[in-house]
């Protein structure tokens, strides 16, 4: 396996002794710069994440709501955007992906990996296909009818454990996140996945998510567009009834009411960022 030159930022985990050699560059994403790392005899990736200045995704207000800093100075800086806040706030950005990837292997959900986390870079498990190679994301894969109900359903259920033994929702769950290992799907960037009990926004973005995989697969299984499994999944979690063997039916009846013209408003907004945003990286991905 021949290694390539290394760049700057994995120079220090080289002489802390994390990683030996840098294989390759993997992928190059909005949040971070993806490398295949040797550590002993193990292949292992790692991800250089990107300054503020160098990313096209933005810490989006909904993202960071409730998020924890470690001090009351910490916190002021970031209010006044100075540059040690901006520096607060980027430490901030990052620690959640490392957080909620501990949080969710302890809890079993098909996550790689993480092994370290040093000086902005991740160390986490290479995710590989049945050959050993690195897994695709789905939004490169076709599938059988039968496969996409397969994993969309597995999918569906690493939501609920997400939600249910976690308390964490994705907030960005689509095709292009989700690599296919040799076991099935494994779900990837974390960054902007949120505390599902201290945001307000946590059920949007649920359904946003569960959304976005029925979309995906009913494209190769028609039958899934007409599956309602993310309003059944936030019901049950609003009632604590949500738990990791629940049975779901992917059917949900809607409460009739006074209808939320201004939560209307806000999805329709927010619908309109994330097809802006899935344009931008089918754009990059090609």
């Amino acid at each position: 396996m021949v290694s390539m030159k290394t760049p700057q930022r994995l120079q220090s985990l080289i002489e802390e002794g994390l990683i030996d050699t840098v294989v390759r560059q993997l992928m190059s994403g909005k949040e971070a710069l993806v490398y295949v790392v040797r550590c002993g005899e193990e292949t292992r990736c790692a991800k250089v994440y990107k300054e503020a200045t160098h990313r096209s995704f933005r810490q989006a207000v909904d993202y960071t709501e409730n998020r924890k800093v470690k001090n009351s100075r910490q916190a002021r800086a970031m209010a006044k955007g100075t540059r040690f806040g901006r520096e607060a706030q980027e430490a901030a950005w990052q620690s959640a992906e490392v957080d909620a990837l501990y949080r969710l292997a302890d809890a079993g959900v098909r996550v790689p990996k993480p092994y370290n986390f040093c000086d902005g870079v991740l160390l986490m498990e290479l995710v590989t296909d049945e050959h050993g190679d690195a897994a695709p994301r789905l939004n490169d894969v076709v599938f059988t009818p039968e496969q996409a109900r397969a994993h969309h359903a597995t999918l569906v259920t690493q939501v609920v454990r997400m939600l249910s033994a976690a308390g964490v929702v994705h907030g960005d769950l689509s095709e292009f996140n989700i690599l296919l290992g040799a076991d099935g799907p494994v779900i990837i960037d974390l960054p902007q996945a949120v505390d599902a009990a201290g945001n307000n926004h946590a059920k949007r973005m649920l359904l946003r998510d569960v959304d976005n995989l029925r979309g995906f697969f009913g494209r190769f299984a028609p039958e899934l567009l007409n599956t309602d499994y993310g309003h059944e999944i936030w019901d049950l979690y609003q009632r604590g009834l949500l738990h990791t063997e629940v049975v779901l039916t992917g059917r949900f009846e809607r409460q009739q009411g006074a209808v939320d013209v201004g939560g209307v408003m806000r999805e329709i907004r927010d619908a309109s960022a994330e097809d802006a945003a899935r344009r931008l990286r089918m754009q990059t991905a090609r």
